[in-house]
């Protein structure tokens, strides 16, 4: 993380004489995150490579060996605690989502090297599967039916969404469609879904009360496209679309009236928006699917 200016330390503070927009103090400067370990960044990474590998154009071999060296280190230190995608400020945990991110990049990884037929260290298979089967061993809670945040946890969490996107499992997978069913009741209100619950979840060190994360509403649509629930994903995804402002963006956050809350607009929910998009499309036109009735939805 970097500052406009190029700085590296950016300790944060509050400017006191502000009150912020609309009465929304406290008004900081700095991100106290510089200082976070976040393991998921590395999944991002090497989907977004293969990714790019595959449909655009073939990576170099200097660039395969810089990704190398990330990927060797990863897999000497994916197992640990850390403070992943949400920058929670309660202390590092061992989160289900950063381990599926490093799942995801050294799978990512190894499929660029077969494809490819790059060197490889074979480190990374072995450390790949340790990883898939440490989330259904320690991260799958039998009485809960679900996949939760982190071992012995009391709550799901919406990043978890991004299992079956990230084809880490299929989308209609028993435990996972258990973990999704949980996804509803705990985290979903009126086709909008919260991060976590955060009574209930490892402490987030915040004291303001949030909204509904826009990202993770769409991620939730797309997982129900994938399910095969196309009409709650096509009525949750329309109601969603209500929500955007008068240019069609929209905010981090939906408050409890609707209003637009947090980064304005945010690309990562305008991304989430395009994917639910595309695969919802793609399921109607599925052969498969063609018995639905779009009218009656």
């Amino acid at each position: 993380m970097y500052s406009v200016d190029g700085k590296r330390q950016l300790a944060e503070y509050q400017l006191e004489n502000f009150e912020g927009y609309k009465g929304s103090s406290p008004v900081r400067i700095g991100n106290d995150a510089y200082g976070q370990l976040q393991l998921d960044i590395y999944g991002e990474l090497m989907d977004s490579v293969y990714l790019y590998n595959k449909y655009g154009e073939p990576i170099s071999y200097d660039f395969w060996k810089d990704l190398a060296i990330q990927m060797d280190w990863l897999a000497e230190n994916w197992d640990q605690k850390d403070d992943s995608i949400w920058e929670v400020r309660g202390g590092a945990h061992n989160f289900l989502y950063s381990r599926l991110a490093c799942w995801v990049a050294l799978d990512r990884a190894v499929k660029i090297a077969e494809m490819r037929s790059f060197p490889i260290n074979g480190h990374w298979k072995k450390q790949r599967d340790k990883i898939y089967k440490q989330i259904f061993d320690e991260f799958w809670d039998e009485k809960q039916q679900a996949f939760m945040q982190y071992p012995g946890a009391k709550t799901v969490d919406a990043s978890s969404l991004l299992m079956p996107l990230f084809r880490f499992i299929s989308p209609k997978d028993p435990r996972w469609l258990s973990t999704l069913k949980k996804i509803d009741e705990d985290l979903v209100t009126d086709s909008l879904v919260y991060r976590y619950r955060p009574e209930v979840a490892a402490p987030d060190g915040l004291n303001s009360r949030e909204g509904t994360f826009s990202m993770c509403s769409f991620w939730y649509v797309e997982c129900l496209s994938r399910a095969g629930e196309l009409d709650k994903a096509r009525f949750y995804f329309e109601k969603m679309l209500g929500y955007a402002n008068h240019l069609g963006l929209y905010s981090e956050q939906l408050g409890y009236e609707g209003e637009h809350l947090g980064n304005f607009p945010q690309a990562f929910t305008h991304m989430a928006l395009i994917s639910a998009a595309y695969n919802l499309n793609k399921q109607f036109d599925d052969n498969r699917n063609k018995n639905i009735n779009l009218d009656e939805i």
